[in-house]
């Protein structure tokens, strides 16, 4: 069993607090992104948990051990780099064997392990090679096929593939997800990419300045987010915001910001009276979830502008201009409208988030 328990883990360099009382309880063969901008805290916290960095306070388990103070070696993880940290004198053969020849294994064992990870990884034919002779992509898999011959408990990864090209980035994500699959190895893996930790992790550790801000799958982080940064930070495009305040009249609840005024249905009404801890709430929409109309339809619909549209093959992007503030939208290609031209948003409230605009958490 290699399930990981970090607890109250917490990380200073000098008065600069990287990681603060982190907490995480990683199942058994689960895949986990930690996922955030630059400086958040996420490489930080995975070269902790492999021994690289030593914790200002706090404890890891791994397996059910404490590992807090042990070195890498100790740990029975294996860990893949952005730069891949191959030896360019060695061929791929020798590079993948290399942590097995320290180890001091038969030259039987070295050569079984290595083609057995060759053979999962589908590098037979580059066995012989010079690494200097690869690709960025063909690197990056005799880089896994070194963590792949130590049999470890933990695989941790660092943003190992974002330098190659978009088409091979695609391609690594499937081959890495299906990979830790099919080894049934536990893995932690640090983006500051969206997009890959959305499709190949099981949770998500989001973090923002050393904090984690929300642990949970995909579907929790993309619908459900716990304050305002997640739901901006996760979702391409990003979700559009609309700044208001509660407003009571007439027995109704509105939320009103200085171009418009939707009324809120009565469920949401009582639970946004009791959560909201100022007047003002942020009112949040992702860009699929307007219809753009021709005339206003319903009281849900506001007046806006184009400012510049962006086809994109099957969907196409639209910036509409409403006040001061850019909207995104995304749309199917065939929406024909030109720069300039006016139109109408309306969304549904089920598709609605409300944050309180003073502390930033999501309003249930």
């Amino acid at each position: 069993m290699a399930a990981i328990q970090i607890k109250d883990l917490c990380k200073n360099f000098g008065k600069v607090k990287a990681t603060i009382d982190l907490n995480l309880d990683i199942k058994d063969k689960e895949m986990v992104c930690f996922l955030g901008p630059s400086g958040c805290g996420k490489t930080t916290s995975l070269r902790m948990v492999a021994g690289l960095e030593r914790p200002s306070s706090g404890t890891i388990h791994i397996g059910g051990k404490d590992v807090t103070n042990l070195s890498p070696r100790d740990r029975d993880i294996a860990m893949v780099f952005e730069n891949y940290a191959l030896y360019p004198q060695m061929t791929v053969f020798e590079n993948i064997g290399f942590p097995l020849k320290v180890r001091e294994e038969s030259k039987e064992a070295i050569k079984e392990k290595v083609m057995k990870a060759a053979g999962i990884l589908e590098i037979e034919e580059l066995l012989n090679r010079n690494i200097t002779q690869l690709s960025g992509g063909q690197k990056q898999r005799v880089a896994m096929g070194r963590a792949i011959v130590r049999d470890p408990a933990v695989f941790l990864m660092d943003e190992p593939i974002s330098h190659l090209d978009a088409k091979l980035r695609a391609h690594m994500r499937g081959e890495i997800k299906r990979l830790q699959k099919d080894l049934g190895t536990t893995m932690i893996y640090v983006t500051h990419d969206q997009l890959e930790a959305m499709s190949m992790a099981d949770r998500i550790a989001v973090m923002r300045f050393g904090v984690l801000q929300q642990f949970g799958t995909t579907d929790e982080v993309f619908n459900k987010p716990t304050n305002e940064f997640v739901a901006g930070f996760v979702g391409d495009p990003p979700m559009n915001f609309m700044d208001g305040s509660l407003v009571q009249e007439g027995g109704r609840s509105y939320i009103r910001g200085d171009n418009f005024s939707f009324e809120i249905p009565n469920e949401k009404s009582s639970i946004m009276k009791r959560a909201v801890s100022s007047g003002s709430i942020r009112l949040g929409i992702r860009p699929s979830h307007f219809e753009i109309v021709k005339e206003k339809t319903e009281q849900r619909c506001f007046p806006v502008e184009v400012y510049v549209s962006e086809p994109l093959g099957e969907i196409q992007i639209i910036d509409f201009i409403f006040g001061r503030e850019k909207i995104k939208v995304v749309t199917n290609p065939d929406e024909k409208l030109g720069i300039g031209e006016k139109a109408w948003l309306k969304f549904a409230w089920e598709k609605a988030l409300i944050f309180d605009a003073k502390t930033g958490i999501r309003i249930e």
